[in-house]
This record gives structure tokens, C-alpha cells and sequence, in this order.
């Protein structure tokens, strides 16, 4: 057989481990292909951003110009002439800025909203280990929390951005015709912002991830102390959930704390060399002006307010600092989830799995959820064409693996599993899992009617078949009952319907499934001892002319099966009919009578 694995694509980012250390330029290039979607419209945005910032600034240069024009210094112009001026290009700035936020909100929806399809769909396609080692919350979290910090940071932070870097080159071009001696004292402390800036980045990155990482815990936690409520109060545990989640909230608020407070250093920081900067220009430039050194009142006054508007983005970058890396940190859990490994594809000459009779055979397959942790061993049988195979053990023997490794929710490590002599790894997983029906001890309901529920597994199914299959499943009636019948709203997770009727309806939705294979796994756990006799008829009816795979604890239910596997700690260790194995008197045996001794 061909190893399963030889089938994993190595993905986007082949197989490296993402973001390991601080990978910044890969997170922007991840960035740039979403926003490169909508390149136009952002390239129209800093247009826009280019034109506001130059005629705010020009209209900071004509203040210059007024405060000469007020002191006599030689200028042409009367004072109302700069003014009528600068409150034209302030007005036209002001407006072509509440455009650009408003262009700005309707990119990063359009970026986000791509986002969150592309983390959904993956997340469709990711395998079942994946969903075994996460938290929902967690999940939940990087979908709604992160996104929105991403999708913040796109809306205003990015033109901030744009904006400071053109009023800072423009402003410093202006500066420049102004007076180029003064120009000496940013050779100072522009470095030192700079400086003080990436020392800020290398210890606030690592905070914010952990920010990201403390939040997305807690949320976790918060959804699984919500879905186990009833086992809380049960239990009385609620003082120690309370002391656990304290714990948590604690760990994200200090981990929320800390990353902000370091990541407001920059600010101030920034600020006292913006001041000492401002300081340094105005001594300057007066000792420039009493000195005779060539510059009028006019150029100490342009140079000066146009040195604060050259300052003033360096300290809204340092402002926003904080902003940017918590929007970075939240990027990366984004694009980690994206870059998650979907189920292998299936191999180039993979074909529909065609069943012609329904036999399914095991040979010699190993398996362990971890490496060097095997759960089966060697597990070799044969489950003939129209067959009950039933599948018994004590808790942890491997009897749900082996409906796992059916399904190729997970991928066997070595052997071969058949279906009319056909390699499971040489067919389709679509149609693989097309010919199965399932009926879990988890009855999966979603939030919609009942009817949309019954109908989810076959397409196109009219009204009057899912009415049979519901009588069949001695569910009709119930139904009926209801106030709205088979258009009665189920809530979330089928929480206004008890187990037991949760576990009829997944009986009726099998039986509308025409498939060749089904799989009963715990199916009747949730049913008590008189319904489950009641529905037994109905049971037969669906399991007529299937290979069929039954997975029980309680042995009552499967002492008709034409075939009984007794897994132990991942081996076979006895199969055959019910009274053939209690004539052996082996462990079976042993399972059968110490539950009927303990009722």
C-alpha cells in the first residue's frame, strides 16, 4: 500500500514553521495579498492621503508667511491674503479626509470579510486530529478578535501611516529651502528616535503575542465551562470553575497590561526627542536670525511650524505603535490558522470508490493518534457484504479508532484497509465517505427546523419521505406534538430536545441516506431500554442489505450480529458469533455476564 502520508501537500508554506522568531516581512507579504485584491482602490486611497497631507502642510507653511507679513519682514502679501488661503486648503483637506476614512472602512471590510472566508474555509477542510488539540474558544477567538484587530488596524492605522510618511517628506523638503544649517539638528535626533523605536519593537512584539495567545485561552476556557454548565452544578464545582477562571483572567489581564504599558514607552519616548528636537530648533534658529546668518522672521517661522508638523507624525507612529504590533501578533494566529495543513489531497489518479458488494477487510493495520504511541496493532478482519460486525472492548481498547480509520479521519500508519478490494487511499475521501451513513452516541443537531435537520444528509428530499423515515424511527408522533411540527426551531446544538429525541431524529435522518455502508456508534446510548425495543424494527429496516459496523457497550444490543470483534488494547483478541464466544468463556465472556450481574 502506499504510504498515506506521501499524499500531504506541504502547503502554503511549505512545511516551514510559521512565524517562527519574528517574522515581520512574511506577515506583511501575507498582508499585501489580501490588500493586493483591492490594490486600486488603495492606490486611489494614498492619492488621497498624498493630497490632504500636502495641502495641510502647505497651508502650516502660509501661517509662516502671515506671522511675517504681521512682523513687516519684507513680504508683498497682506495677512487676510494668507488666511483667506489656508482656510481653503485646511476646508479641502478636511473633506478629502473624511472621504478617505470613509474609502478606508470599506477596504478593510472588504479585506476582513475575505479573511474570515478564507479562515473559515480552511478551517471546513482542516483534519479531525487538528479539532482534537484545539479549543473552540480559541478558534472563535482568532475568527471575531483577531480579525477586527487586523481589520482596525487597516482602517485607520495604515492611512496614519501613508499620512506621516508624506507630511514628514514634505515637510522636510520645505525645511529644506528654508534653511539647510538648520536641517543639522534632526542629523541628531532622528536616529535617536529611530533607535529607540526598534529597541521598543524587539521587546513589545513578543508581549503582544502573548496577549494575543492569553486571550485566545481564556476564551477557550470560557466556552467549555459554558457547554459543561450542567456538569458544574451537578458536581458543586462551581468555587473551584470560579478559582480557574480568576486564575486565566488574571493571566490575560497582566499579559494585556503588560504588553500595553511597554507598548505606550514609545510614545513618550518619541515625544521627549520630538521636544528636545523642537528645542534644539528654536535656539538654533534665533542664534541664526541675531547672528545674521540669513534667516528672516518669516523662514524661523516657517522652519518652526513646519519642524512640528515634520515631528508631530514621528510621535503619531510611536502613538500607534502599540496598535501596530497588537494588529501584527493578531495577523500571525490569523495566517497561522490559514496556514494550517487541510486533510492530505487525494492522490493524481484517485478514482470514485465503486461498491458492488460492501465487504470490508482490515490487514495488518497499525495506528497511534501519537508517534510511538500505537492504539492498534497489526488489526487484521474480514466484515462480509450485508454483514453486522459488531465491535466490543472496554473504554481505550480502539473500537471508535477502528471507525476513524474508516472514515480516514485519520490515516493508518501501516497496512491496508479494503472495500470490495478496493485500497481506501487509492479512491476519493468524498466518495469514500459518501458510502457511509453514520448515527453517533453524539447526536450533531444544528440550529435551524427540524426538517432542515432530517433532510441535511440527502439533498433535494421531499416532505412526505422524511415523514416515513420519522415514523419508522417512532419519532412522528413527537414531532407532531410539537407546536410548529416538523418547522419547529431547534436551538443550538438541539438544546430544546432531549437526548433521547435528539438520538431518534439522527436515526430517521440515516434512513433517508441511501448508502452501503452504516455505522452504529453507540447509536441507542441515549435511549432508554423500552425505546430502544420500540425502534428495533425500524433499526432492522436500516440495517437491511448494509455492511454494517456496530459499536456498543451495552453487549445486549449486538448478541445478533453475525460477526463479534472483543478489542483489548488494540488487538483482537477474539471475534465470532455471541454464543459462540460465551461457549469460549474467554474476555468476552467475562464483559457479557459482569453487566449482567451488575444490573
Amino acid at each position: 500500500m502506499k504510504n498515506p502520508t506521501q499524499f500531504q501537500p506541504k502547503g502554503r508554506t511549505g512545511g516551514r514553521d510559521l512565524l517562527k522568531g519574528h517574522d515581520v516581512k512574511y506577515i506583511y507579504s501575507r498582508l499585501w495579498s489580501y490588500i493586493s485584491h483591492y490594490k486600486l482602490l488603495f492606490l486611489f486611497a494614498i492619492v488621497l492621503t498624498v493630497i490632504s497631507s500636502v495641502l495641510s502642510i502647505t497651508g502650516t507653511s502660509l501661517a509662516g508667511s502671515a506671522i511675517g507679513a504681521i512682523a513687516n519682514d519684507g513680504t508683498e502679501r497682506s495677512v487676510g491674503y494668507y488666511l483667506i488661503l489656508m482656510v481653503i486648503l485646511y476646508s479641502v483637506s478636511a473633506l478629502i479626509s473624511y472621504l478617505l476614512s470613509v474609502l478606508m472602512v470599506a477596504i478593510s471590510q472588504k479585506i476582513v470579510n475575505k479573511m474570515r472566508n478564507d479562515v473559515y474555509e480552511n478551517l471546513v477542510r482542516l483534519p479531525v486530529g487538528f479539532f482534537d488539540k484545539k479549543q473552540a474558544g480559541e478558534l472563535v477567538s482568532t475568527i471575531s478578535y483577531d480579525i477586527n484587530t487586523v481589520n482596525e488596524s487597516l482602517s485607520g492605522d495604515f492611512i496614519n501611516i501613508i499620512s506621516s510618511v508624506v507630511t514628514v517628506i514634505y515637510s522636510f523638503v520645505l525645511m529644506l529651502t528654508v534653511s539647510k544649517k538648520l536641517i543639522l539638528v534632526f542629523v541628531v535626533t532622528i536616529p535617536l528616535s529611530v533607535i529607540l523605536t526598534n529597541v521598543i519593537s524587539r521587546i513589545v512584539r513578543p508581549l503582544f503575542r502573548r496577549r494575543s495567545a492569553s486571550l485566545g485561552e481564556m476564551n477557550g476556557y470560557i466556552e467549555e465551562m459554558i457547554a459543561g454548565h450542567k456538569a458544574i452544578k451537578a458536581y458543586g464545582r462551581e468555587n473551584e470553575v470560579i478559582e480557574n477562571f480568576a486564575k486565566k483572567n488574571a493571566e490575560a489581564t497582566e499579559a494585556y497590561r503588560s504588553a500595553e504599558a511597554n507598548g505606550t514607552m514609545a510614545g513618550p519616548s518619541v515625544a521627549f526627542v520630538n521636544n528636545l528636537s523642537l528645542t534644539l530648533v528654536n535656539v538654533v534658529g534665533a542664534f541664526l536670525y541675531m547672528s545674521g546668518g540669513g534667516l528672516s522672521i518669516t523662514g524661523l517661522s516657517k522652519f518652526v511650524l513646519l519642524s512640528r508638523k515634520f515631528s508631530g507624525p514621528i510621535n503619531q507612529i510611536a502613538n500607534i505603535y502599540a496598535d501596530i504590533q497588537s494588529a501584527l501578533a493578531a495577523s500571525e494566529r490569523v495566517f497561522r490558522l490559514i496556514d494550517e495543513h487541510p486533510e492530505p489531497s487525494d492522490p493524481e489518479d484517485a478514482k470514485p470508490l465503486l461498491i458492488t458488494a460492501g465487504e470490508v477487510r482490515f490487514e495488518n493495520v497499525n495506528f497511534g493518534y501519537e508517534e510511538n504511541k500505537p492504539v492498534l496493532h497489526s488489526l487484521s478482519f474480514t466484515a462480509p457484504p450485508a454483514s453486522v460486525t459488531a465491535i466490543v472492548g472496554p473504554t481505550g481498547a480502539g473500537k471508535t479508532t477502528v471507525i476513524n480509520l474508516l472514515m480516514r479521519f485519520y490515516d493508518i500508519n501501516s497496512g491496508r484497509i479494503l472495500i470490495d478490494g478496493q485500497d481506501i487511499y487509492s479512491v476519493t475521501r468524498e466518495s469514500l465517505r459518501r458510502s457511509y451513513t453514520m448515527v453517533l452516541q453524539e447526536t450533531w443537531l444544528f440550529r435551524g427546523t427540524i426538517f432542515e435537520n432530517l433532510a441535511y444528509g440527502r439533498e433535494g428530499v421531499g416532505r412526505r419521505e422524511v415523514e416515513e423515515a420519522c415514523r419508522a424511527a417512532r419519532i412522528h408522533n413527537y414531532i407532531m406534538g410539537l407546536p410548529d411540527g416538523y418547522d419547529t426551531v431547534i436551538s443550538e446544538l438541539g438544546g430544546n430536545i432531549s437526548k433521547g429525541q435528539k438520538q431518534l431524529l439522527t436515526i430517521a435522518r440515516a434512513m433517508l441516506i441511501d448508502s452501503n455502508i452504516l455505522i452504529l456508534d453507540e447509536a441507542t446510548s441515549n435511549v432508554d431500554s423500552k425505546t430502544e425495543k420500540d425502534i428495533s424494527d425500524a433499526m432492522i429496516r436500516l440495517m437491511k442489505n448494509k455492511t454494517c459496523f456496530v459499536i456498543a457497550h451495552r453487549l445486549s444490543t449486538v448478541v445478533g450480529a453475525d460477526n463479534i470483534l472483543v478489542i483489548r488494547d488494540g488487538d483482537v483478541v477474539e471475534q465470532g458469533r455471541h454464543s459462540e464466544l460465551l461457549l469460549k468463556g474467554g474476555f468476552y465472556s467475562e464483559l457479557y455476564h459482569s453487566q449482567f450481574e451488575s444490573t
